[in-house]
């Protein structure tokens, strides 16, 4: 077996929203570069798995957690 890894992931710059099956507390992460593409990934989703807003990222850390409206 190989030793797991230390360090911790670091975040692309954009928009991500976590996955989630009914009822569980992990999921997986999606990035998105636009709002746009936010929101139709959203929609995309939410009928299979809970969808959180995680927030926008930038230079690795959580810059905004409010999820932006579509113009």
């Amino acid at each position: 077996m190989a030793r797991p890894a230390t360090t911790p992931v670091k975040l692309k710059d954009g928009y991500y929203i976590e996955l989630r099956h009914k009822g569980e507390r992990k999921g997986i992460k999606l990035r998105s570069d636009s709002v746009p593409e936010l929101h139709q990934s959203i929609k995309k989703y939410e009928k299979l798995y809970d969808v959180h807003f995680y927030g926008e990222v930038k230079k690795g850390k959580v810059v905004n957690d409010k999820l932006p409206e579509l113009k």
